[in-house]
């Protein structure tokens, strides 16, 4: 894990180091156990180190290979490293530290651009050629790790978090309106390159930034999952499905074992957590440390799903930790959450996410964690429908999917916001029409799940674990994301995965690991009652925020919209149940958390 950052000058000045240390220092709790700068030519680099491979100062970073004349800051985990460093010593490598870190360095240095090929794991990097002045930027296949740009006519920024960039100063924080629009009407989702502000961007999953010494750039896609069916399967039978999914499931689950601390395990309850806390246990975890996470009822909403995990926890004999938390702890937590986040999350599991990260980090340095698994394998109510015959074309499937996932749709996007920053167009539509039209996905299914998979989980689900992890120092591993795995299961035919209310090849093979009690439990979630059913302090916060002088002068929204949604506070829910006045609540809340003021456009 760790915070890295970095400036590269377009204008031949030498780089700002002192904003390059205050972006590093924004980021402390993302590496809270060690810090460094480096700067030379053009280039700088500042990181904060988590300790999790090789505790020694060999691994330290920035780290600077001076016979290869390479320099390097990033975030992640390379869980394949040991075997990448016998293959690169087989080449007549000799490395100085036991890291992953190096294995970059060596491996780039080796295989050039595409040494991103051979890597398996989570990682956004910023590599450095001391001769040349070129910077290679990087992010994982699944963008499980974050990287965010910054840019104007005279250098390149770079974060681990949008609010680092912020703390560099410089840059245009007015509202970017796509960004808006995709926020408000795409569940909260903003697809990359944008973020919701305008003067900040972020590097698309899978993908690779090249600065070149005359100071043009490259940006280049190097992954892209297929979600057509593979003909050397065509002949696998249910059962053979079952099997390759648990046995790629079972592999990422022990590379992610990879550490030099031990490695903990987020247990909600359900399928997913439940069947990788089952093969920790086949992979020799004895005794391993769970962890789950319940909340106060409110308005009838249950807010805690102990039951199943303590099943889990009984049946692997789990170090289990049951933490509930009360409204008294939990709205402060709220200010801290807001705080975590690098870009406004609507998501209820954040403030779950930032409390449970919390106690973790009490008793480990590194969790393995679900997310993902519905994304994968199609857990969600709106895949079956797109089956249907009516979601076959792309047009079908657009009207299918925004019908289940869309929070609004545009007269009532136009009734909510400003005219000073709405647009006339309905980009988030265009938006996933035109990734539904994309080739490589043979049915309203695949299309769907490419989606989701690439987009929506990437700018909701992971980086919800990213942040609230990182924001106590915690690594959270995410064996439902490993490449391979996911590769698998885009080929899978989709009635195996939406079988069984969904995730069906998943369900059945975790039958060969965990009781039938969990499995065939209605689908949950990660509750958190009080940000669904808005009442007492929760609705003083929310109201103070959208009559805050600073919600004024930025203008986001129509005020009679904003009163409209005051007077009845829990009326208007979206379709996915989530609550629409926590959602323009929790943007006003994140901007004026981070310091964001002024009018919007």
């Amino acid at each position: 894990m760790c915070g890295a950052t970095g400036e590269v000058r377009l204008d031949g000045r030498t780089p700002d180091i002192s904003a390059v240390a205050a972006m590093a220092a924004s980021m402390a709790p993302r590496g809270p156990d060690a810090a460094g700068v480096w700067s030379q030519g053009r280039v700088a680099l500042g990181h904060r180190r988590l300790k999790i491979i090789d505790l020694s100062e060999a691994g330290a970073q920035p780290m600077v290979d001076s016979d290869l004349g390479l320099s390097v800051a990033w975030n992640g985990c390379i869980y394949n490293y040991e075997e990448l460093r016998d293959e690169l010593h087989g080449h007549g490598y000799r490395f100085f530290s036991h890291s992953d870190t190096e294995v970059l360095l060596k491996g780039y240095h080796h295989w050039g651009d595409r040494f991103v090929d051979h890597l398996k794991g989570m990682f956004a990097f910023a590599i450095v050629e001391r001769d040349s002045g070129r910077v290679l930027l990087g992010r994982d296949r699944l963008g499980i790790k974050p990287l965010y740009l910054t840019e104007d006519s005279h250098r390149i920024r770079f974060a681990s978090s949008l609010p680092a960039l912020v703390a560099g100063g410089g840059v245009d924080t007015r509202i970017d309106q796509v960004a808006l629009h995709h926020y408000l009407t795409f569940h909260s989702v903003v697809p990359p390159p944008r973020t919701i502000l305008r003067g900040i961007s972020k590097v698309p999953p899978a993908s690779l930034v090249a600065i070149e010494p005359d100071g043009t750039r490259t940006t280049t896609t190097y992954w892209k999952p297929d979600f057509t069916r593979a003909e050397e399967r065509s002949g696998w039978s249910e059962r053979d499905w079952e099997d390759a999914v648990l046995e790629s499931l079972r592999l990422a689950v022990k590379r992610r074992l990879v550490a030099d601390v031990p490695v903990g395990c987020l247990l909600s309850g359900g399928v997913d957590s439940s069947l990788i806390v089952g093969l920790l246990a086949e992979a020799g975890q004895h005794g391993l440390k769970t962890f789950s996470i319940g909340f106060e009822s409110v308005g009838g909403v249950k807010g805690d799903e102990f039951h199943y995990s303590d099943i889990i926890a009984d049946r692997f004999a789990t170090d289990h930790h049951q933490i509930r938390i009360d409204t008294d702890r939990m709205l402060p937590a709220l200010d801290g959450a807001i705080g975590a986040m690098s870009e406004p999350m609507v998501s209820h599991d954040c403030v779950a996410f930032y409390l449970l990260s919390q106690e973790v980090s009490k008793h480990v340095k590194v969790v393995q964690s679900g997310q993902g698994a519905d994304e994968v394998f199609a857990g969600y109510h709106w895949y079956p429908p797109m089956g249907a015959p009516e979601a076959a074309s792309v047009e079908g499937s657009v009207a299918s999917y925004r019908t289940a996932f869309f929070d609004r749709d545009q007269s009532g996007y136009a009734s909510l916001v400003s005219p000073a920053v709405a647009t006339a167009e309905d980009p988030s539509e265009l938006f996933v029409t035109e990734h539904f039209a994309r080739s490589g996905a043979q049915t309203g299914v695949d299309r769907a799940l490419r989606l989701d998979t690439t987009v929506m989980l990437v700018d909701d689900p992971v980086k919800r674990v990213d942040n609230m992890t990182m924001a106590w120092g915690l690594e959270g591993r995410v064996p439902f994301l490993d490449h391979e795995l996911v590769e698998l299961a885009a080929t899978c035919p989709p009635h195996l995965k939406t079988a069984h209310e969904g995730k069906g090849v998943l369900k059945q093979a975790a039958r060969q690991v965990i009781p039938a009690d969990v499995i065939d439990r209605p689908k949950g979630y990660f509750p958190v009652p009080a940000l669904t059913h808005l009442e007492g302090p929760y609705l003083d916060l929310v109201r103070d925020a959208l009559y805050a002088p600073a919600a004024k002068e930025r203008g986001l929204f129509r005020p009679e919209s904003v009163e409209r949604l005051l007077a009845d506070p829990n009326g208007k829910l979206t379709p996915l149940r989530g609550n629409e006045l926590w959602q323009i609540a929790l943007l006003e809340l994140w901007l004026q958390r981070h310091g964001i003021n002024g009018p919007a456009a």
